[in-house]
């Protein structure tokens, strides 16, 4: 960890640990002339991201026009009265592919990845992490400006 203006930027590993601390993140895909965000669950695994996604727009984008996303998921810790102490964020750029062989999807399907809607969802996803910014904050009051 290094420490910058009030946030400690984390290590690649340090980032994967906090992704695994929680289920909630959003993806970003991207398309010649335009950008959609979808919230997910997930799991982190072997350093890589999983998560299920039905047919549609995400699938599409991943499959057919560019697998390139950006993964961001983050978390705040409170305290007895509800305020805001520590937080951290992390952002994964990376390559997604969708899982097709047997082995990969049975190896998927031991993961605690359910989906929390009460969908079908056939697909996994697996995002390879090519650049992990991770970074912990100790949230506070802000200083006197004058």
């Amino acid at each position: 960890m290094s420490e910058n203006n009030g946030a400690v930027r984390l290590t690649d590993e340090e980032a994967l640990d906090r992704l695994s601390t929680t289920t909630l993140g959003r993806v970003v895909v991207s398309r010649s002339d335009d950008m959609d965000l979808f919230p997910l669950n997930y799991v982190v695994n072997d350093g890589k991201i999983y998560f299920r996604t039905a047919e549609g727009t995400k699938l599409f984008t991943l499959t057919q026009v560019n697998p390139r996303v950006l993964f961001e998921a983050d978390h705040v810790d409170v305290d007895a009265d509800g305020d805001p102490v520590q937080a951290w964020s992390v952002i994964v750029k990376g390559e997604a592919r969708v899982l097709t062989s047997a082995d990969d999807i049975h190896a998927a399907d031991e993961l605690p990845l359910k989906p929390w809607l009460p969908t079908l969802k056939y697909n996994y996803v697996e995002i390879t992490p090519s650049e992990i910014s991770g970074r912990d904050f100790s949230l506070g009051e802000e200083p006197e400006r004058y």
